[in-house]
């Protein structure tokens, strides 16, 4: 059946189209995007009224650990793209820390295939640099660029050895594809497991300081600017970080770089030892680096939001701060947050919201996505952003509960959901 959506405000930075119109969906497409259209058989066509919503291009999330296969008891395909589409996202970026690592052709083609299967949302897949993401033996990417991978990365680690990286960015090169580089020199992070700062030497735990992230962003730029490859720093969370992209743009590097939501919400002082929630690698920082990330967010250098979506089981995260598993639940929440954070805040309008989480990550990624075109996928989501909720962990759909924003009041409720023309999510009212 085709849907005709009416009366929603559209808002699409790939044409800085902000207002009030609406939408005609035929055929897994968007085929018209008007005032006031007619149509000659209402029964035909499902009707939306978006009075008073907004309708966006479907959220692009480029790093999100579905953990399958390996890992399902902490999230499946089929369970982490049904949050994703509860949050609004209608296309996401698998990172290849599963068991197996997606370090093969094999692996990248199993994916693909239980996507088709189980998939509620458009999966795309990041190929490991190195085999199991070890950092010992380079994985053949070749191959896995044949079956269809959209960038490689050893995130969860970070690839040492700099012949490898030198490797990976001269193979990639080729293809106008990124490097995801997850930053973060574990000669120094070696049993941290939060910010260094005040609070880690009130807490007594070990800190991760901020050049452990910078001096390795600066090592990636110099080696992707040797070999005039594309990199993409996953998870920015420090100014130095920051400083090193806008130099490195000034020479004519191709860097782009994400943010998470965490990492421009909430600061270290938030970190409890009986409660790993907030435990996240890069870990929350002190308000000065949180201030800086809003910056790096209002003045362009921040290029995309994008979730680290790493749920896990209750157990994972039961054995207390220092000893429970890196990672937050995040897909569910992303929007609310953002949207709540930055543009109710005042920062940032909805056009660069959406840039920020349709269109940028879509283009890093090099993938048809994040617009609201005549004629393109009709991938799109229908959001109140007048309703406000509470986040509560418990009621995700994700396996993974675990979220430092339990108990939060946000704006932006997800409506609808589309994937292809298809409705995907419906609010549960």
């Amino acid at each position: 059946m085709s849907i005709l959506i009416k009366n929603g405000r559209v808002v699409d930075s790939s044409t800085g189209m902000d207002g009030v119109y609406d939408i005609l969906v035929k055929d897994e497409k968007i085929e018209k995007i008007a005032k006031n259209i007619l149509i000659d058989n209402e029964d035909s066509y499902e009707i939306i009224d978006a009075t008073g919503k907004v309708i966006i291009p479907g959220i692009v999330d480029i790093h999100v650990h579905l953990r399958e296969p390996g890992f399902e008891h902490k999230e499946t395909i089929e369970s982490g793209t049904y949050a994703a589409v509860a949050g609004g996202v209608t296309t996401v970026a698998c990172m290849p820390n599963t068991n197996p690592a997606i370090h093969s052709k094999e692996v990248v083609e199993l994916i693909q295939a239980k996507a088709e299967e189980t998939g509620h949302c458009k999966v795309k897949v990041i190929g490991a640099i190195t085999k199991s993401i070890q950092g010992y033996e380079m994985a053949p990417i070749d191959e896995m660029i044949e079956a269809g991978i959209v960038g490689v990365s050893d995130d969860g680690r970070t690839t040492m050895n700099n012949d490898y990286m030198s490797e990976a960015f001269e193979i990639i090169e080729k293809h106008n594809m990124p490097l995801i580089s997850h930053a973060e020199d574990h000669d120094v992070t070696a049993g941290a497991c939060m910010n260094q700062g005040e609070n880690s030497e009130k807490l007594g735990v070990k800190g991760m300081p901020a050049t452990a992230e910078s001096d390795i962003v600066k090592r990636d730029i110099d080696l992707c600017k040797e070999k005039n490859a594309k990199l993409h720093i996953a998870h920015v969370s420090v100014g130095e970080s920051l400083e090193h992209i806008i130099e490195a743009r000034k020479e004519g590097v191709e860097v782009t770089c994400e943010i998470a939501p965490h990492h421009f919400i909430l600061n270290d002082g938030i970190v409890d030892v009986e409660d790993a929630c907030s435990k996240v690698n890069p870990p929350i920082r002190d308000q000065k680096q949180v201030e800086k990330m809003v910056e790096g967010i209002i003045n362009g250098t921040i290029d995309a939001i994008a979730t680290d979506h790493a749920p896990h089981d209750e157990e994972s995260k039961s054995k207390g701060f220092e000893k429970s598993a890196f990672g937050i639940s995040g897909i569910e929440t992303s929007f609310a947050l953002s949207y709540t954070g930055l543009v109710k805040k005042g920062h940032i309008n909805m056009l660069r919201l959406v840039e920020m989480m349709c269109l940028n990550p879509a283009r890093i990624i090099n993938i048809d996505a994040g617009t609201l075109n005549e004629g393109t996928a009709a991938d799109l989501a229908i959001i109140d952003l007048e309703k406000e909720y509470i986040i509560d962990g418990a009621k995700f759909h994700s396996k993974g509960k675990n979220t430092p924003f339990n108990g939060m009041k946000v704006n932006g409720v997800i409506e609808y959901t589309l994937v292809n023309g298809k409705i995907v999510y419906k609010e549960e009212k």
